[in-house]
């Protein structure tokens, strides 16, 4: 499974304004929601708040994958977005967090979902793919940057 299977190139935003978490997730869901035609927005922010009650998804290096389970989606959908300023999420080794990936997946699919994360969380493993991410400024350059790491690692 390849990250550009799941990602919408329409889902990326360059420069996350958001200060917080829970508004951090809104700005995600609000572009997947555009890009991917989810409707029910509310409902899948209050998935994803809740899934982040049970524990950070920042996994540290300043990457946050926030993900859930809904059907509002129809199949294994993903946006991304970098802020510069960097986000109190309350990541495992307490660095704010600059890298999001949101992944949301039907209520159904345990296998997509988990090899989404899995996929998502070996390239972000990288400290210079993670830094070039974080340092590009166009969305277009994010989507060819992910896409060519993605073709790497097989």
């Amino acid at each position: 499974m390849k990250i550009v299977d799941f990602l919408n190139e329409k889902a990326i935003s360059a420069d996350l304004k958001s200060n917080n978490k829970e508004d951090i997730i809104r700005e995600l869901v609000d572009l997947l929601a555009k890009a991917e035609g989810i409707r029910n927005k509310e409902e899948l922010v209050k998935v994803l708040v809740n899934r982040e009650s049970l524990g950070s998804t920042g996994i540290g290096q300043g990457v946050g994958i926030p993900h859930g389970k809904t059907n509002t989606a129809k199949k294994l959908v993903a946006a991304f977005g970098v802020s510069h300023q960097g986000v109190n999420f309350d990541a495992l080794d307490g660095d704010p967090v600059y890298i999001f990936f949101l992944l949301v997946a039907p209520e159904d699919s345990a296998g997509p979902h988990l090899k989404g994360l899995a996929r998502i969380s070996r390239l972000l493993k990288d400290k210079f793919f993670r830094e070039s991410l974080k340092a590009l400024t166009d969305e277009k350059a994010i989507y060819k940057l992910i896409r060519e790491e993605d073709a790497k690692k097989a």
